[in-house]
């Protein structure tokens, strides 16, 4: 039974051993391979600060604000946009548009921090 269950697993691969050696001839693990260098609580911080901003842009913009803030800033998997661009999409004036960022901008910061 012991020799049958050996052969059940003699192909499983550890995360911790060794699969090649790098070219200071230290053991490379599968683990080195699939290692991602960052940190699952600064994910996690990042996606809660980033669905608090969505909030925030969602209830305290008037609409026109809040498109000029998503087409700057390229939220909601758009590409940013210029204040030019996005003053010649909307027909206005590029410093309409930076009048208008600026102001949202503070609005934003204000209700970001309230939020905390």
């Amino acid at each position: 039974m012991h020799f049958r269950s050996g052969r059940k697993s003699a192909n499983d691969i550890h995360f911790s051993e060794p699969i090649d050696c790098d070219k200071d001839d230290g053991g490379l693990t599968l683990m080195d391979m699939i290692a991602d260098d960052e940190n699952i609580a600064d994910k996690v911080e990042l996606r809660l600060s980033s669905q608090r901003l969505y909030k925030c842009i969602n209830s305290a913009l008037p609409p026109r604000e809040r498109e000029i803030i998503i087409l700057r800033y390229g939220l909601s998997g758009i590409a940013p946009l210029t204040q030019r661009e996005v003053a010649k999409r909307l027909d206005i004036s590029r410093s309409y548009v930076s009048r208008i960022e600026k102001k949202a901008l503070a609005i934003l910061k204000e209700k970001y921090e309230e939020s905390e």
